[in-house]
């Protein structure tokens, strides 16, 4: 399916039926990197995989900045009339999944940000030359971007007022310090570091973040019952599910 949005052609694809759940890929991807994924997803969730401008059947800008893309995201919620969905962005799409919270947590369920930084400053130097040697090479605007944003602040952080979790492999192309320094920033947000996992390897053609997506979705509803009474923090585990109720405690 296709919408256009302010002058952008976006290609999108629909399945399932239940909570609205929105999957944003990285760089140079497309939404189908979800394919196994959302297969576990359909009978609980209303899920929209997006192909971001100038990926997959989207159409190309001119230029890539990190902004535009995430408002691509919120035109495209607001133009469907999506009731407050859970974000999952992996690279990039964490990027995206961050700002547009920043923006706009009104129209956001909750957010789950996988192997995002806040500046190029936040990639290990081996992924920093990586991308600066294809850059070289091949001179494509995707590595640019990567080159010269996001420039997220501490403070843009905190201003996310929806229940986020932040996620990384403990072999990430992030410094697991930035990815620390993103949760310890956003009010409302736990943190999971996956054992033996690297930068990509949970989250491509995988089905691992379906238990944590699950959970994440019930966290949420428990969060709601307990809004204006108690606030909760969310208990992470360092590997598999939230446990449910029992994961909610008081914050002192």
């Amino acid at each position: 399916m296709y919408i256009q949005l302010n002058g952008q052609i976006i290609s999108y694809e629909k399945s399932g039926t239940g909570r609205p759940l929105i999957l944003l890929h990285g760089n140079g991807e497309d939404h189908h990197i979800f394919d196994e994924l959302v297969s576990t997803l359909t009978s609980d969730f209303t899920v929209y995989g997006i192909d971001t401008r100038g990926h997959g059947g989207s159409a190309t800008p001119e230029e890539f900045h990190y902004i535009n893309m995430a408002l691509d995201i919120s035109r495209f919620i607001t133009s469907l009339e999506i009731d407050r969905p859970i974000l999952v962005g992996f690279s990039d799409g964490g990027i995206m999944a961050l700002l547009l919270a920043r923006l706009h947590s009104d129209m956001l369920g909750g957010i789950i940000v996988c192997g995002a930084n806040r500046s190029p400053k936040g990639l290990k130097r081996s992924a920093l030359r990586e991308i600066k040697a294809h850059y070289k090479k091949t001179k494509s605007p995707l590595d640019k971007l990567m080159l010269e944003e996001p420039h997220i602040t501490d403070e843009d952080l905190a201003r996310i007022q929806v229940p986020a979790l932040i996620m990384a492999g403990q072999d990430d192309l992030i410094k697991e310090s930035e990815t620390h320094a993103i949760c310890d920033a956003i009010p409302h947000a736990d943190l999971v570091i996956l054992p033996g996992e690297d930068h990509g390897s949970y989250v491509l053609h995988s089905t691992e973040l379906s238990d944590f997506i699950k959970n994440f979705a019930q966290t949420i509803r428990i969060r709601v019952c307990f809004s204006r009474q108690i606030p909760v923090r969310i208990r992470a585990h360092p590997r598999g599910a939230f446990n449910s109720v029992g994961a909610c405690t008081p914050t002192e």
